[in-house]
């Protein structure tokens, strides 16, 4: 099925990501429909993307006659039937496979399976929400990072049902919006949160151990480029979705002791403390100032090369099963959540001999196989290869 510019696109969902979507898709001059069967919600999104737009004209990133004729472009529905002439319709609601499974068997009813069908899960299997049609082969993932307008990262994850055709015809057209695509196998988490998992989980188990404060654990991994540390990042992120995708992802690896969520980041959840959006997190957002940072530079160190050694260590893996390419691996980690460099470059650099020693000393010390090293990483300490030449 060939998309084009001409091609119109359906947005199910109208929260901050399907908004968002929605906004690239008209900037680059498609018709758009919003559906969403709440009234509110659209109501909502309609404000939103005038405010963003005037902001965007107030910035003179647009001209308001431009403004407008992007915003006019958009049109918002109450009713799937409103979205049976599309050509590419792109899901974005709540991250719950059953639901999403009902949904996109309406869609494919509505659009009479014409149409392809896109899912915007960051975690879920693409497959499985495809099993939920008739034509599975027209299903297919494309993964935006929130916000959608500023993130140039796209996942594009075919289902095992998907043609090929599907896959190039979705990587075309959103390329086309200035979007950097990176095609990956369909397992949870696909690449990025697959591989940033650690960034997470490991700067929390070193908390939990009392071996540094958060302040600390955050600044050591800025001082090494990170643009933020693990613990800003989550309360920016929020941790209902950052926990839940944790969650999903161990649980769909079927409790891999690599992935295992943390009991810190599950009490906040269970306490309400999302983070920013609820002025408390892992920070206190009320607080008069927030805690400083212990700056040992030793200490730094010893975090920071705990938390690479576990981050290479799931982008080797993911490129010994074939997640994605080498290229794709380390451009999905730059693009998609803005790492200082590629993981696997990072590897070359740091020595892969060296990442692989300090895992194998990491698992001899703790006796916990998350820290049980890529076989990958295994066979080139070994011959002493690297992933670059």
């Amino acid at each position: 099925m060939e998309l084009n510019d001409k091609s119109i696109i359906g947005i199910v969902g109208s929260g901050a990501m399907g908004t968002g979507i929605a906004q690239v898709a008209a900037t680059a001059g498609h018709r758009v429909l919003i559906y969403d069967n709440n009234m509110e919600m659209l109501g909502k999104a309609k404000h939103t993307l005038a405010m963003t737009f005037a902001k965007l004209v107030e910035k003179q990133k647009v001209t308001a006659e431009q403004a407008h004729a992007i915003v006019s472009k958009i049109t918002f529905a109450e009713k799937a039937i409103h979205l049976h002439e599309c050509h590419l319709v792109i899901e974005a609601i709540v991250e719950n496979l059953d639901i999403k499974r009902q949904v996109f068997a309406l869609l494919e009813k509505t659009t009479e399976g014409k149409c392809i069908l896109a899912t915007n899960t960051s975690s879920l299997s693409v497959t499985s929400i495809g099993a939920a049609v008739v034509r599975p082969r027209n299903v297919i993932g494309i993964h935006f990072f929130n916000p959608a307008p500023l993130m140039p990262l796209v996942e594009i994850i075919p289902g095992i049902a998907t043609d090929d055709s599907t896959v190039q015809s979705c990587k075309k057209l959103i390329e086309s919006w200035g979007k950097v695509c990176v095609i990956c196998k369909d397992t949870p988490g696909f690449i990025v949160n697959r591989i940033a998992r650690p960034y997470y989980g490991e700067a929390m188990r070193i908390f939990e151990e009392g071996i540094a404060d958060i302040a600390t654990i955050d600044w050591a991994l800025r001082e090494k480029g990170f643009k933020m540390g693990p613990f800003e990042l989550t309360d920016l992120i929020g941790h209902d979705v950052n926990y839940t995708v944790t969650e999903t992802v161990w649980r769909q690896f079927y409790n891999d002791p690599r992935y295992r969520p943390n009991l810190c980041q599950k009490r906040l959840v269970e306490a309400g403390f999302y983070g920013k959006k609820s002025a408390r997190g892992f920070y206190d957002y009320t607080a008069a100032e927030l805690p400083q940072p212990k700056k040992d530079n030793a200490l730094a160190e010893k975090i920071f090369n705990r938390v690479i050694a576990m981050l290479i260590n799931e982008a080797a893996d993911a490129l010994y099963l074939q997640i994605g390419s080498r290229e794709d691996i380390d451009l999905a980690m730059t693009k998609g959540v803005n790492y200082p460099k590629g993981l696997l470059k990072w590897a070359d650099e740091l020595g892969v001999a060296n990442v692989y020693n300090q895992l194998k000393q990491l698992q001899d010390d703790y006796g916990d196989d998350r820290y049980r090293p890529s076989f990958l990483l295994k066979q080139m300490a070994a011959s002493g290869t690297r992933f670059y030449s």
